[in-house]
């Protein structure tokens, strides 16, 4: 019997979300925003909470300060059921930050790293990663410390009988360096969106980045996220299309790829089809678009249930 559903190895982050303001800012010039919040950020963690709201038994390893931030986190994760009694809190290192700034459908995003960057293979506890049914990974490249040793990781993981997932999340530095061949093997589900899955492979499509992977890992299921396009499912031998489903009014966009891959794995770990995680993958997706922050939307489950057949109601997208 294992204790957990899904083990969350990953960055932890909050985020400072500046809304409503009519601009991106301009160097030397001044703009105001609107509201502001302070939010769990992070996309491993995003992940991790709204994974247990959806009734997921889910326990997060990770590394923050002591500082306010920190509680932030924690108290954030613990108040949706999340275990945290294995993060890691440093004494030297503060915790990291993202400011957002919000404009229409677009964002950008200042992040200061903190003890993400400081995560190692030494401080993954595997007694405790045998534990769970599932790992997922978050935010290659936020990590360092220990990104080039998730094989290491992933290949431990499949020894203990887990399935594993890996959301690469975008490469500030933009230099991509991922020993895919030595990494895929060892994955169940791979999990970038469409840009992401395009600089990863050197390629221009779906077709013929699936050729690079089907070399490398021909047994790995694929799934590549496109936004308003929907996202995309490799089964094996085709690609299978699950349309969005369109919030009209959207509160703001960030956390729906994390929502989105939290109920994707959320059905995966019930053992349903490919087809059954992707669709339930895009009503989670849109639901976090509901709300400020990517986890809001995910606050209660009778919340969540009334948003759900909203959005599944919704035709925009189907």
């Amino acid at each position: 019997m294992k204790t957990f559903d899904v083990i969350v190895v990953g960055e932890l982050n909050v985020d400072i979300i500046l809304n409503r303001i009519d601009r991106f800012p301009e160097m030397g010039k001044e703009i105001l925003a609107g509201s502001i919040d302070l939010t769990l950020g992070s996309s491993s963690a995003i992940f991790a909470s709204n994974l247990s709201s959806l009734g997921s038994k889910v326990s997060f390893l990770g590394k923050i300060g002591k500082d306010g931030f920190a509680s932030t986190v924690l108290n954030s994760l613990k108040s949706k059921g999340v275990d945290t009694s294995t993060i890691i809190q440093s004494d030297t290192l503060n915790t990291g930050a993202t400011v957002v700034l919000n404009f229409n459908q677009d964002r950008a995003m200042v992040t200061y790293p903190g003890a993400m960057e400081d995560l190692k293979l030494e401080d993954i506890n595997f007694e405790h990663i045998a534990t769970a049914q599932h790992l997922h990974f978050s935010s290659i490249f936020l990590q360092p410390g220990i990104r080039y040793d998730l094989p290491v990781l992933f290949k431990k993981a499949k020894s203990f009988g887990l399935t594993t997932s890996l959301d690469p999340q975008w490469d500030p530095a933009e230099k991509w360096q991922i020993d895919l061949p030595e990494l895929l093997p060892y994955l169940t589900i791979f999990m970038p969106n469409m840009a992401e899955f395009k600089m990863l492979t050197s390629t221009d499509s779906l077709e013929n980045g699936i050729k690079k992977i089907k070399q490398i890992a021909p047994d790995l299921t694929v799934v590549v996220k496109d936004g308003s396009n929907g996202a995309f499912g490799w089964d094996g031998t085709e690609w299978i299309h699950q349309p969005a489903l369109l919030n009209e009014n959207p509160v703001d966009c960030i956390g729906a790829g994390d929502s989105f891959n939290a109920g994707f794995i959320h059905k995966f770990t019930q053992g349903a089809t490919l087809k059954e995680c992707l669709r339930y993958g895009a009503i989670t997706g849109a639901v976090s678009t509901t709300m400020a922050g990517g986890t809001g939307a995910f606050a209660n489950r009778k919340l969540l249930n009334e948003l759900e057949l909203r959005v599944s109601l919704n035709k925009s997208g189907n």
